[in-house]
């Protein structure tokens, strides 16, 4: 092309520098142009090397957009058609041929070129548009072209920059020269209007200054800040304002405000505009278009730094700045990408104050203060420093680079950053350290599942690095290392497709758009997507949704489509574009792509009914699939994952961070236990978008040797016979796995053998079932059991000696009882006896002295053998002799002979009773031990446990030894056993046939009270039927200590047989009741006592009598005549009618005024009063002795009862008397003597008390009754006497009820308390009615003899 048809237009300020700008282009290999924008240095910079005959220009540009529109303007300026003399380049599109000589591209372009041209020989210039930028790639470039310029001293580079330190430029090559270009821009009015003024000195105002003062140093918050500069400019001559603010929740809060501000007319004349990245493109076009509502005058645009230099706002003549922007930071300690707002730099500031003199004058208003302008620094941070330098670092490993500390980086990186770069790599698996310098080691070695696998590493780099399988293949693809992994890893899960559209979808923004008006609409369309545990299989369900419409639907009703459902259809042909990309890059990867499953259905047609459109789509993805595709997608984002903390609410994610899920989320409301995240960012704080369920175990499985594993201490597990330890699972400090059990063999064999040793062979803390290990416990418990009956430690050897004795036989290799079962299988065909333990190998020398006879097994007490059982544990409540008691023997044992104890335990019994005697008796009897054994000698050979009965208690047979060896006297209670020491004490432990205990202790007494109706129950259960009665009787008569031998035991099985209990006898039961019967079980001999006992002892009169078997003749002696009684009374035919025909009235009055419900009760209870002494001394056992005694009672029954019930009219007669008397001395005085006489009478005339009292009792009632109304006639008269006798009935009642006494007394009342009831009567007389007299001699000493 000639110089002639090339066109420089002349308005522009480069082209008036043009032969400047070609010289320094010509003299030197590198120039720096610096120009603002409109000065037209991006298009005419190319026509200018192309004019000096440079024939391979590479121009590279930021961003996509621009590549393209710039080669469209450059080759319409050059009369030619895109592709041909001037082309470009970007990711999805190539529009340049063999033809072309200007090539436009973004950096990332080019960056991909130097993989396949290191020298870069394709081009005789490069063009670095836009360096001002400083992105990562750029600053690349410009290290990379550094070293590169003196290997090409043939290649022309051109850097162009904004105003902004070009001098930076310079040094990096050389003080290369710096041509300035001005732009195209007008004058720029900046005033400070600070939110917070700063603060003021008191040389330049007045202490006291005015009230103007003080409003302006109020501080305001930004957004009244924004509506007072907006008045304020309402002063200055219309023309649109670019508000500058942080992020999209400022812009919508400022807009609300500045809606709400307007009034009056300016409400209809402002119209409020958005603009950020996030906004559909529908409302971005908005702010580049004129407004089509009437009436406008100013239109207020609120925008991000989107507007600082990517976009240029039209109409623009007023600037506010807030000062501050969200800038992305890359957080070292974190390891996240941060968002946080900040103040920007100086730069930016006069960037944003440029945009409102591009076609007038304008008036920036900044709110911050000129000296906070001053002094923040003066350019925004480069993104090296500001970026995670992962894929920069990887890029460096595939070219060779070497260090990243020797790469002349246009500024360097921080150390620190760089070290997070290649922390990530290692995380990735794309590199291996060469230097060792990685904190986990050089060994990247992990399991062909692992993130790292297949980690052959390239040859070694001067970097310090090598790339691994894995990370060649990486380098390969132009996405975001972690993203790149995710498609290698698809390869071994075999799910290219869908990671392949995932990851497409995730690099592209997203598509899904939300216009201001119609958002919940929108909301409502996406939610049909929502997968509930993925945003990954979201945009699945979004990719399948789109591509199915796309075949089914034309052109132009797909794009309607998308405008309906708020999905913008450009971005979702880019995201198709990248689909196709990397699936022709991942073909050389091995990836193989499976055609999509066919979809039996699709979306319905949303132009056809509302209702339809909110349907779910269908996308028939393969839920077999989900785990693998979530596990491919995982391999690149190990250190995004998190646990869910139920207390915080929150989830805990790597390296102590913390985080929530994104609200626009699927799983926001949800708290899945542990999720990944395609990002974490953090503004307002930390939170994790892209997100989905995961399960914790998989990251352990990929992240290989990254993981840390902490083991708490071993312990041994029986089911699994092996020692087990609890590890917890970390990566970088996230909790994969918790406690969860492992072998401990893998982790420290030695250690777990010598705990299987320990655990198994000697503890028999096993599941094994050999032969061996059968004997070896049998004899350990033997000999364990010597040593309890013996009270003797240490006679078995300690566990060590028998740890050694496993451990020489038994290999280093067995460590489990697994590893034990294979070894032993073939060793015991060899030796059989090789693990068998023999009583020499347990024993200790000392042993063989132990006398094993006195520790007895077993205690024969008459015909009942007791199993006995030792403790020898002093801390132990059975610690001691205890003697198993079946229930049904319990009622026949007696104690005597048990305080003996067993003969080895009765030395030191001996040595502990001495002991106990008081300190006086105690002196006589010293040393303790030398008397026990001079009287053990004199006691000789007592055996009780032989079932020979010693001739009396062990300590009234001391007692007579004592007194005679030591020549002295002493009373035998001053033996105090309860201060015995227990284990010498015999203990009782009462079980029922399947053993279970049901009572225990050292008074057998009480436990057979205690247990006595338990005990009555198990004598029933063991009476045999009438089937057994052949088969008990045989036993019976083969019982050696029998009372009932030859054809006694015949007869006591027969009674067995057919005595059996009864209820409600009215009649003799049966022929004869045996006395007793003895019925033989395995366990001893069981007694019964055939007994007729009354239900209601306290009313014998109207008692129901039942047929029982007692388990002890006193209970027989006792219930047995009285029911009898009972059955005698109500056997004849009563008197009662003829006796009461034949009372007088006065008899009749008393008897009806008796406590009795009626007087047939009180005749029925005199009929058994009458029926009591007519039994005979010898019971009754037999019915026709029964029978008998019947016809001999009814024969004087009339006159007998005749007699008696005018007695008892007598007794009723003077109980009235003196109640009478009672009732006449009521003085408050005599309360408590009147107190004690009402007492005194309840007790003897009560309902019953007739049979209670006895008939040859009855008689003295009235006595006592007589002297009732005989101490309430002298109580005015002798009230000393009344004192002294009141005192010394207490004292008596003290006495009586400490004894056990009631008053009345229980039916079952002993006979000494009977005559202590009555005692206590008879002294009452003699206090207080002496001249009655008394039937027997009474007094508190008698009464204390007889309760002692």
């Amino acid at each position: 092309m000639s110089e002639r048809s090339i066109h420089f237009p002349e308005h522009l300020p480069v082209s008036q520098r043009r032969e400047e700008i070609a010289s320094a282009i010509a003299e030197h290999q590198v120039v720096i142009v610096a120009g603002e924008t409109g000065s037209g240095k991006t298009t005419q910079l190319p026509k200018i090397c192309l004019e000096l005959g440079r024939t391979a220009i590479g121009h590279t540009q930021p961003r996509r957009i621009a590549a393209r529109t710039i080669a469209e303007r450059v080759a319409a300026e050059l009369g030619s058609e895109v592709g041909d003399l001037v082309g470009y380049q970007v990711r999805f599109t190539d529009e340049s041929s063999a033809d072309t000589k200007i090539k436009l591209m973004t950096d990332g372009i080019l960056l991909g070129e130097l993989r396949r041209d290191r020298l870069l020989r394709r081009y005789d210039t490069i063009i670095i548009d836009e360096a001002h930028e400083r992105s990562l790639n750029i600053d690349f470039l410009l290290g990379y072209l550094r070293r590169l310029l003196p290997k090409r001293p043939d290649l022309k580079v051109i850097v162009t920059s904004a105003t902004i330190d070009p001098e930076s430029f310079s040094k990096h090559f050389a003080d290369a020269p710096i041509i300035e270009v001005s732009g195209r821009t007008f004058p720029v009015e900046v005033r400070y209007r600070p939110l917070v003024p700063d603060a003021v000195s008191g040389d330049d105002h007045d202490v006291d200054g005015d009230a103007s003062d003080a409003v302006l140093a109020q501080e305001r918050d930004l957004f009244t800040g924004i509506i007072a500069a907006l008045r304020e400019l309402e002063a200055e001559a219309d023309g649109d304002v670019l508000v500058f603010l942080p992020g999209e929740r400022e812009i919508r809060d400022a807009e609300d405000a500045i809606r709400g501000s307007l009034t009056g007319r300016a409400r209809e004349t402002t119209e409020v505009v958005p603009l950020y990245g996030r906004l559909s493109a529908r409302d971005q076009h908005r702010v580049f278009e004129a407004s089509r509502t009437p009436g406008i005058r100013r239109r207020v645009v609120l925008a991000t730094n989107v507007a600082e230099t990517s976009l240029t706002v039209p109409g623009i003549a007023y600037v506010i700045d807030s000062g501050l922007a969200r800038i992305s930071r890359y957080s070292t300690r974190a390891k996240v990408q941060r968002l946080p707002i900040e103040a920007i730099s100086q730069a930016s500031a006069n960037q944003r104050s440029g945009r409102s003199g591009r076609t007038r004058d304008g008036i920036a208003i900044r709110l911050y203060s000129e000296q906070d302008f001053a002094r923040r620094p003066e350019y925004t941070d480069p993104e090296i420093l500001r970026t995670n330098l992962a894929s920069v670092l990887l890029q460096m490993a595939s070219l060779q680079l070497g260090e990243i500390s020797d790469f002349p980086f246009l500024t360097p990186p921080d150390q620190r950053g760089v070290k997070d770069g290649l922390d990530l790599l290692t995380e990735l698996g794309a590199i291996r350290r060469t230097r060792g310098n990685s904190k986990r080691g050089a060994s990247t070695q992990r399991s062909s599942k692992s993130v790292g696998a297949g980690q052959d590493a390239a040859p070694a780099s001067r970097g310090g690095v090598a790339l691994t399988r894995v990370g060649r293949d990486l380098a390969k693809l132009p996405i975001d290392p972690r993203y790149g992994r995710m498609v290698v890893a698809a390869r071994e899960h075999d799910v290219a497709r869908e990671v392949l559209i995932i990851v497409a979808g995730l690099t592209v923004p997203d598509i899904r758009e939300r216009p201001l008006e119609h958002r919940a609409h929108a909301d409502q369309l996406h939610a049909r997507f929502r997968d509930p545990s993925s945003d990954f299989f979201t945009l699945l369900n979004i990719w399948n949704y789109l591509e199915d419409r796309s075949h089914e639907l034309g052109s132009s009703a797909f794009r309607k489509l998308c405008r309906a459902e708020y999905l913008n259809m450009v971005r979702f042909r880019e995201w198709q574009d990248l689909f196709r990309q990397l699936r022709e890059l991942a073909t050389p990867l091995g990836l193989k792509l499976h055609r999509p499953p066919k979809r039996t259905a699709s979306a319905p047609d949303t132009a056809k009914t509302d209702d339809a459109a909110v349907s779910r789509p269908h996308t028939n993805e393969p839920g077999a699939n989900a785990d693998a595709v979530h596990k491919a997608l995982l391999t690149g984002l190990l250190s995004h994952i998190g646990v869910y903390d139920k207390q915080r609410r929150d989830f805990q994610g790597a390296r102590n961070t913390r985080f929530r899920v994104f609200p626009g989320s699927g799983l926001a409301k949800a708290a899945p236990d542990a999720v990944m995240a395609a990002e974490l960012v953090e503004t307002s704080q930390l939170f994790a978008r892209t997100v989905a369920k995961i399960d914790p175990a998989w990251a352990e499985q990929l992240a290989g040797d990254l993981v840390k594993r902490q083991h708490g201490e071993p312990h041994w597990e029986r089911k699994q016979g092996q020692a087990v330890t609890n590890e917890t699972v970390t990566l970088y400090g996230v909790p994969l796995v918790r406690d969860r059990r492992i072998g401990f063999a893998r982790i420290n064999p030695q250690w777990s053998r010598d705990l299987f040793l320990r655990h198994a062979l000697v503890e028999g803390d096993w599941n094994a079932n050999y032969p061996f290990d059968r004997a070896n416990r049998q004899l350990r418990r033997q000999l364990e059991e010597l040593e309890e009956r013996t009270r003797q430690r240490g006679l078995i050897e300690d566990d060590e000696r028998i740890l050694e004795f496993f451990d020489e036989r038994i290999p280093q290799t067995v460590v489990s009882q697994p590893t034990f079962d294979k070894w032993w299988r073939e060793a015991r065909e060899h030796q059989p006896k090789l693990l068998n333990l023999t009583r020499a190998d347990l024993l200790d020398n000392d042993a063989d002295t132990v006398d094993e006879t006195a520790f007895p097994r077993y205690w024969q007490h008459g015909e009942q053998r007791l199993k006995l059982q030792y403790k020898f544990d002093p801390n132990a409540p059975d610690d001691g002799v205890t003697a198993i008691v079946p229930l049904p023997l319990l009622a026949m044992l007696e104690p005597e002979g048990f305080d003996w104890q067993v003969p080895g335990l009765r030395a030191e019994l001996v040595t502990a009773l001495l002991r106990t005697l008081p300190k006086a008796t105690r002196r006589n009897f010293v040393p303790a031990a030398d008397w026990a054994a001079r009287l053990l000698a004199l006691l000789g050979d007592v055996h009780p446990h032989t079932g020979t009965q010693p001739s009396g208690t062990i300590t009234g047979t001391l007692h007579e030894h004592m007194q005679r060896e030591a020549g002295m006297r002493f009373d035998e209670a001053e033996f105090d056993l309860e201060r015995v020491p227990a284990h010498l004490r015999m203990r009782f432990r009462v079980v029922d046939d399947r053993g279970r205990e049901l009572g225990v202790g050292m008074n057998l007494s009480a436990l057979q009270q205690r247990l006595k109706r338990a005990s009555e129950a198990a004598l029933v259960h063991a009476i045999p039927t009438n089937a057994d009665a052949g088969r008990h009787g045989a036993a019976t008569r083969g019982g050696s200590g029998s009372k009932h031998r030859d054809s006694a035991g015949t007869a006591a099985a027969q009674h067995a047989a057919s005595v059996s209990e009864q209820q409600d006898v009215t009649a003799w039961p049966a022929d004869s009741l045996p006395e007793s019967f003895d019925i033989r079980r395995k366990h001893g001999v069981i007694r019964a006592w055939p007994t007729l006992k009354l239900r209601d002892p306290a009313h014998p009169a109207t008692s129901k009598i039942d047929l029982v078997l007692a388990t002890t003749a006193a209970d027989q002696a006792r219930e047995h005549d009285r029911a009898v009684a009972a059955l005698l009374a109500r056997s004849v035919p009563s008197p009662a009618s003829y006796v009461q025909a034949h009372l007088t009235a006065s008899e009749k009055l008393a008897l009806a005024a008796s406590p009795y419900p009626s007087v047939n009760a009180l005749i029925d209870d005199v009929l058994f009063a009458l029926a009591v002494p007519a039994i005979p001394e010898t019971s009754i056992r037999t019915r026709a002795e029964f029978d008998r005694v019947r016809d001999a009672f009814n024969a004087g029954l009339v006159d007998a009862m005749f007699e008696a019930v005018k007695g008892v009219a007598q007794v009723l007669t003077a109980q009235r008397e003196a109640l009478a008397a009672m009732k006449r001395t009521n003085a408050l005085a005599f309360l408590g003597s009147l107190t004690d006489m009402r007492e005194q009478l309840d007790a003897l005339i009560f309902n019953g008390f007739i049979s209670r009292t006895g008939i040859a009792r009855l008689p003295h009632l009235q006595r006592y009754l007589r002297a009732i109304s005989y101490r309430c006639e002298r109580l005015s008269q002798n009230a000393a006497t009344e004192r002294a006798g009141s005192l010394e009935m207490v004292t008596a009642l003290a006495l009586y009820r400490e004894a056990g006494g009631t008053l009345p007394p229980e039916p079952d009342a002993s006979a000494t308390m009977c005559d202590a009831r009555w005692m206590l009567e008879e002294l009452r007389v003699s206090l207080f009615a002496q001249q009655l007299g008394t039937a027997t001699p009474a007094s508190l000493k008698r009464l204390r003899k007889l309760l002692a």
